[in-house]
């Protein structure tokens, strides 16, 4: 493990932008799945990074100093603490990371042991530790606020739309069983409990193993009038598919990040993921810019260019709280901070108060305060809810200042 990361640590730095400063480059750690089943979505996120990175040094750096992003690919969570390791014998002392929540925690635990600063894009699993707000911090909304989300979304927004009562229906929750879906699953059913809502089902499963075919008649037997689904790409597209197989329809189907909300999510089924949601972060194609404040939106399109000109097409979700979370870093924290140091840098990170708006994707960037139960959280992230409304194609749909699209009531089977 040691000569990989070694060799990667020595091929694999990225001098980003055009930044001709003569100055000792600041080195900033990158974690993030690039390769493995987790990679399509951390090369995404890691893109939105490294065009944050050029922006910053096309802007003169940090204090005169060019951002120098050193990338280490953790395919999964049990190489995240070497990775850690080995950045901090590298001398590096701020890590951005790490798209995925079963990296994200490994990691964050390392750096904060270690003294170094740690920044989340976008993973949203649970924080913990004592580093939480001290030398962890995360800008994207956190998995529960995501499962929470989902499930007012269907009890306030489309339970109208439908002209029915939501408190009526059966809600059946299905969940990978680890960090991410845990995470996630847990704001969902807390918000059916505060509304005392009928759980009729809640199924975890291991994706490595899952038998879809029976899982789903599982589910089936609940007799679901809603379906909450918090998993990965691959088992989200089998289980879907496996509903249609068995017939097994619902009023309601949402999903949250890592399967529901992602391009490859919506191409792979067509047709059979028309009338679908996702409670997630939005990307950079389906978000009304109209709702951002005039830096956001500015800041929106100057990414969106940036990005088509050095990958081609439009910012996923995953790249656009890549960039978000980077850019609240390398334009923000790190400016203001007396001293380049962690510590210095945590300070004036739970100092920043930016109004939701101020960022590309939607945020603000305002953090819990230190020794609460939301430390290092961002209390501003922005999450939407999106529905699959054609083949192919889906838009923003909620809340109503970022929507591109009314609601369309839809049958979720085709």
């Amino acid at each position: 493990m040691r000569r990989t990361l070694a060799l990667v640590l020595a091929t694999a730095f990225v001098a980003a932008g055009a930044c001709t400063s003569r100055e000792e480059p600041l080195r900033i750690g990158a974690v993030y799945p690039l390769s493995g089943t987790q990679g399509p979505g951390g090369v995404d996120e890691f893109r939105g990074v490294r065009v944050a990175a050029e922006l910053v040094n096309s802007d003169g750096g940090i204090d005169g100093r060019p951002v120098e992003l050193v990338p280490v690919d953790v395919p999964a969570g049990d190489a995240a603490p070497a990775a850690i390791e080995r950045l901090d014998e590298e001398g590096v002392r701020f890590v951005l990371g790490s798209y995925g929540s079963t990296i994200s925690a490994p990691a964050a635990d390392a750096a904060a042991t270690r003294g170094l600063l740690f920044w989340e894009t976008g993973a949203v699993g649970e924080m913990s530790g004592e580093g939480a707000g001290r030398l962890v911090f995360r800008v994207a909304p956190s998995g529960a606020v995501l499962g929470r989300n989902a499930m007012a979304f269907v009890a306030d927004e489309y339970g109208p739309a439908m002209g029915i009562d939501a408190s009526e229906l059966r809600y059946a929750v299905t969940l990978v069983d680890d960090a991410y879906g845990r995470a996630v699953a847990q704001g969902a059913l807390d918000e059916l409990a505060v509304r005392d809502y009928t759980l009729a089902s809640q199924i975890a499963y291991d994706p490595r193993d899952v038998d879809m075919s029976a899982l789903v008649r599982e589910l089936a037997a609940s007799e679901p009038d809603v379906l909450f689904v918090s998993a990965y790409l691959d088992d989200a597209v089998a289980m879907r598919r496996e509903m249609v197989a068995q017939g097994l329809d619902v009023l309601v189907g949402i999903g949250t990040s890592s399967s529901y909300c992602m391009p490859e999510f919506g191409n792979a089924l067509g047709a059979e993921a028309v009338g679908l949601f996702a409670s997630d972060k939005p990307d950079s194609g389906s978000v009304n810019a109209e709702g951002l404040r005039a830096e956001g939106r500015a800041l929106l399109e100057r990414a969106e260019a940036a990005y088509a000109d050095r990958f081609g097409g439009s910012m996923s979700a995953a790249a656009l709280a890549g960039f978000s979370g980077a850019w609240a870093l390398l334009h923000h924290a790190l400016p203001a901070a007396t001293t380049l140091t962690p510590e210095a840098v945590a300070d004036a990170a739970n100092a920043i108060d930016l109004p939701d708006g101020s960022l590309p994707n939607g945020s603000g960037l305002r953090f819990g305060s230190p020794g609460s139960d939301t430390a290092g959280a961002n209390l501003l992230a922005a999450s939407v809810v999106w529905q699959w409304q054609a083949p192919g194609e889906n838009a923003v749909v909620w809340p109503a200042r970022y929507a591109t699209s009314p609601i369309r009531v839809l049958d979720p089977l085709p």
